[in-house]
């Protein structure tokens, strides 16, 4: 299978993006020409960023399975879909076929649907990284229903959130799931959460760890008895349901500056069209490469370069169960030479925990199978750049430093492996079809190189979000009206003298701990449940290795017993509603938080504090009480 929209130099790639830019719509109609439609589209692009409302492939028909799988299957499909390695290096790993992965996503689409699941249904699914995630994903999409997957490590409260937001009336998860040398229970999580839901008719529960739980009669039924007879019925065939092009394809819930999760909703064609092109572009992938992407399928980046990127492409795709420091820090490079990957691409904090451990887990691995490296979620530092390209690709696979997000649903800014220049720590260039402007913060163009501004979009891409699930209006607000037709990412970036762009951080209050975006409200919300806790501030700091820590400052009433007793019951209330991932790394107890006259918090103060500044607080005089920083400052943990 070859790739008519691959781009295999550098001046390929200055005319693709050349007639993007003056022609978006000539430009992705070629592109959209190699996939299968049912029907074709009637206009390629409609739009404004006002309201917003944004149309790829107007009144075109297709359901996504059929290019992610269907298609693959005359010439390809006894190559391999997807190879997956389990958490414990000992378990056999398994090789699944197009062929044989066709077959288990219809068998489960019947099942989804013998269980009552109909077109738009909203299907949640919580489970660890077995293959029958990917199974379950694509059985949704298969028949229509929207499906919305959550990550293992989330808390029962932020389920029960994301449940009652999505109203989701159906669950897939499995009983527990394996992380390094732990067991994580994941069907009592969905237990608990449900005691807070009355929307949901069934759980489907795969059987992994064997852990005992809870069976309600007439919910919950076993993923193994619902295929078995599914398999008995003797009908295996399930007809892809003809979706529209604008027809939801999945919600994907994350954190913004206010304390609730936001569900970002991508649609069928844009979406597919663009991750299978970037997929193809970036990693120069080719067929019978092996991409080995190390994310959750939880987060945006498993959905579209575990799944849905490569299938589309036919590419072989390797899913990891476990964590890349157990049962030992050499676990990742155990995988690549076991499997022969081609294309690593995984997160600049996995980079930076790994080069903790020096270069001895690297010894005794070959690595010549490596061509390209990737990373992903946040920007890397130069130290781990240079480390990740001497002693993993030794010198001689282009390293690709991609910059996107979950509304984004692929990647924007990249260079392209080994056909545009890398340059560490610099996201580089846009892809065709992405036209990326720095503004200040009146919304002016910043014009030129060697400059710094806030990063936004001026044009859509084909998998930009189209709204915010059962919210249009927060859509808007979050992401279209801080700057008049511009979609604003809320990440500031520095564009050098060539024109190359480097993500600086985020400009709101968000942050990125180990390339997952956390809201500071979010976090404040929880810490504030405590029954100690007056009030809170959250703000991030530079941390070694999450790239972001969180620096929570607390306000308590009063302290039973000693400090670091209050410091653990904080960190089990944030845990306990939210998940692991939110747990701050600092909690400083303070008599009170920097304040203005008006009653606004002065983060910026606490920030400085946070990061180890010492003076340089700017002007302060509209504090309620100045003292206060001082206090704060000599208090620093």
């Amino acid at each position: 299978m070859s790739y008519a929209y691959q781009i295999k130099t550098k001046r390929e790639y200055n005319e693709a993006y050349k007639k993007s830019i003056e022609d978006p719509e000539a430009y992705w109609e070629e592109v959209a020409a190699s996939f299968i439609w049912k029907k074709k589209w009637e206009k390629v692009l409609e739009w404004n960023f006002t309201a917003p409302d944004i149309k790829w492939f107007k009144e075109a028909k297709l359901n996504i399975t059929e290019n992610c799988l269907d298609r693959h299957i005359e010439a390809n499909g006894d190559n391999p879909a997807i190879i997956w390695e389990p958490n414990n290096p000992d378990e056999k790993h398994r090789v699944i076929t197009y062929r044989q992965l066709h077959k288990e996503v219809m068998q489960f689409a019947n099942v989804l649907k013998h269980n009552g699941v109909q077109k738009g249904d909203r299907v949640c699914i919580y489970m660890g990284m077995v293959p029958e995630l990917a199974v379950a994903v694509l059985a949704c999409a298969r028949i229509g229903a929207i499906h919305s997957v959550i990550f293992g490590g989330f808390s029962a409260q932020s389920i029960a959130d994301r449940l009652q937001d999505a109203q989701a009336s159906f669950i897939v998860t499995c009983d527990g799931s394996y992380r390094g040398n732990k067991v994580i229970p994941l069907k009592p999580v969905i237990d608990d959460a449900l005691a807070q839901c009355d929307t949901v008719k069934k759980v489907i529960v795969l059987n992994r760890t064997h852990t005992p739980v809870s069976m309600i009669k007439g919910r919950d039924v076993w993923w193994e008895d619902e295929m078995k007879k599914a398999e008995l019925s003797g009908n295996l065939q399930c007809n892809a349901e003809e979706m529209d092009a604008e027809d939801p394809l999945f919600i994907l819930y994350t954190s913004g500056s206010t304390g609730k999760p936001k569900g970002v909703v991508h649609t069928c064609a844009g979406y597919m069209v663009y991750t299978a092109y970037s997929f193809v572009n970036v990693f120069q992938y080719t067929l019978g490469d092996v991409h080995f992407c190390t994310a959750d399928i939880g987060w945006i980046t498993g959905h579209s370069y575990i799944l849905y990127g490569p299938l589309c492409a036919g590419a072989t795709s390797l899913m990891f169960e476990g964590i890349p420091t157990w049962p030992d820090a050499g676990r990742f490079w155990d995988i690549v030479d076991k499997h022969q990957v081609n294309i690593l691409y995984t997160a600049p904090t996995a980079i930076r925990s790994l080069m903790g451990f020096g270069i001895s887990p690297i010894e005794g691995h070959q690595l010549t199978s490596l061509k390209v490296l990737g990373t992903v979620g946040e920007p890397i530092n130069e130290e781990a750049w240079h480390w990740y390209n001497e002693n993993i690709g030794k010198g001689r696979c282009p390293i690709v430093d991609t910059w996107w997000q979950t509304e984004t649903g692929g990647i924007l800014i990249s260079n392209m492996a080994g056909i545009t220049p890398a340059k560490p720590a610099h996201a580089t260039l846009p892809l065709p079809g992405v036209q990326p402007v720095l503004v200040d913060e009146h919304g002016n163009e910043i014009t030129g190189n060697n400059v710094n501004g806030n990063l936004c979009i001026k044009h859509p891409w084909p998998s930009i979000l189209r709204t915010t699930y059962g919210n249009h209006e927060r859509c808007r607000t979050n992401y279209f009206a801080t700057y008049p037709n511009l979609y604003f990412t809320g990440d500031g970036c520095y564009r050098d003298n060539d024109g190359n762009y480097r993500i600086t951080g985020r400009v709101d209050d968000v942050l990125n701990v180990s390339g997952h975006r956390i809201g500071t409200a979010e976090i404040e919300n929880a810490i504030n449940m405590h029954t100690g806790v007056i009030e809170s501030a959250v703000v991030g700091y530079p941390h070694d290795i999450k790239g972001q820590g969180i620096y929570a400052y607390v306000v308590c009433s009063n302290i039973h017993g000693d400090e670091t007793e209050m410091r653990g019951d904080i960190t089990q209330t944030v845990t306990r509603i939210i998940g692991a991932i939110a747990k701050p790394d600092k909690i400083q107890l303070v008599n009170g938080l920097p304040k203005t006259r008006s009653g606004k918090i002065m983060r910026r103060v606490l920030r400085k504090i946070a990061e180890g500044e010492t003076s340089n607080f700017g002007d302060t005089s509209t504090l309620l009480d100045p003292g206060i920083v001082e206090e704060i400052k000599n208090g620093k943990i």
